[in-house]
This record gives structure tokens, C-alpha cells and sequence, in this order.
């Protein structure tokens, strides 16, 4: 019986790492707290259970009713393209006024940015998946609707598919707080800040785009 279920649960996590993988708002939101190692733990937990939660609404319920209504997801669309260009913007403020991040959070330098507290951090992560219609596509909508071609073992697609996630949440996390000293200098920072705002304002029009 497990044996039978292996073919369908890889099937899932292959899928789900190779939609997670690109670069997208998400990852670049953990790659900017795991590199200024502020709570990053945090947010890579958040991160994964939102994912989990989003596949089991595509696997349990969008992929049957169809998807998304085309109201809502241009409600979503247009709210998302909105927090990705005021995301984009404040990457761009800070691409014009570089400055290397604190090597321990304990490091209080004049030139480092303020501290995100536990409840900004929470609340970052959050809208980063929620408010990211890429990833209520990507999740509840092309996993979900991948899961029907698996009939009964739909919901072993599912568990793949949440488990592909949780592996490149870990790993992302884990890489990105261990090059946080070594890539810590004003140059590296300016160019990361430089392709994040391009890449938000991109995704915002991307989207945009689609509306019309």
C-alpha cells in the first residue's frame, strides 16, 4: 500500500518544488530575513504551514469547485499587484540609500535598519503568501487541480505536494542564515534591493496585465 502511494506523493513534491522554486515575492522575502537574520525561523514556519493550508484547499476543494471565481481572483489580483509594487517601492528606497545589515541582532550600528519586531515579521510573512495571488495559483489552483488526474489518491498528491514545500522552506531558510555573515556589505545588499524592486514591479504589472 505504501509502495503503491510512493509514485503519487513524488509526483507532488516534484511538482510543488519546481513552482516554489523561482525566485518569486515569497522566496525573495525569506532570502532578505534570512540574510538579515531576523527571525527567520519565524517566517519559514509561517511560510510553510500557509502553504500546507493552500494545497489542502486546492486538493480538498478549489480543484472541485473549478477554481476561483473570476471576481475574486481579480479582487486578489489587483490587491496583490498593489503590494508588490509598495513592496517594490520600499526595495527601491533602499537600493538608492545602501546600507549593510548588523552581523548579530545585537549589533546596533547607526547606518543599520530598525529591527522588524515578532509581530511585523508575522504579519510580513503572512501577506506574502496570502496577498500573493502567485502563490494561491501556484498552490490551490495548479496543485489542486493536478491532484484530480490522481483519483482516489489525490490527497497523497497533496501530502507530496505540501512536504516538496516544506523541504525548500527549510532549505532556503537554512542557506540564506548561513550566508547572512558572508554576504553582509553594502555592495551585495544595493544589488539584491535593485533586483527585488524589479522583480516586484515585473510581478505587479505582470499581473496587472492579465486583467485587461
Amino acid at each position: 500500500m505504501v509502495f503503491a502511494a510512493a509514485p503519487t506523493f513524488t509526483a507532488g513534491m516534484v511538482l510543488s518544488l519546481s513552482l516554489i522554486m523561482a525566485i518569486g515575492p515569497q522566496n525573495a522575502h525569506i532570502l532578505r530575513m534570512g540574510l538579515t537574520r531576523q527571525h527567520v525561523w519565524l517566517t519559514v514556519g509561517i511560510c510553510m504551514v500557509s502553504d500546507m493550508v493552500l494545497i489542502g484547499l486546492g486538493v480538498l476543494g478549489l480543484a472541485q469547485l473549478g477554481g476561483l471565481s473570476d471576481k475574486l481572483m481579480g479582487a486578489m489580483v489587483g490587491g496583490g499587484a498593489l503590494f508588490l509594487a509598495i513592496y517594490g517601492w520600499q526595495a527601491f528606497q533602499r537600493f538608492l540609500n545602501p546600507v549593510a545589515q548588523p552581523n548579530d541582532l545585537n549589533d546596533a550600528t547607526p547606518c543599520a535598519p530598525q529591527q522588524m519586531t515578532h509581530k511585523q515579521a508575522v504579519m510580513s510573512a503572512l501577506a506574502f503568501t496570502w496577498l500573493n495571488p502567485h502563490a494561491w495559483i501556484d498552490t490551490a489552483v495548479l496543485i489542486g487541480t493536478a491532484s484530480l488526474a490522481y483519483g482516489a489518491q489525490s490527497s497523497v498528491f497533496g501530502m507530496g505536494a505540501a512536504a516538496g514545500s516544506m523541504v525548500w522552506f527549510a532549505v532556503l531558510g537554512v542557506a540564506t542564515f548561513w550566508l547572512g555573515r558572508r554576504l553582509n556589505s553594502v555592495v551585495v545588499w544595493r544589488a539584491l534591493d535593485g533586483l527585488v524592486a524589479l522583480m516586484m514591479w515585473g510581478t505587479a504589472v505582470f499581473l496587472l496585465k492579465g486583467l485587461f
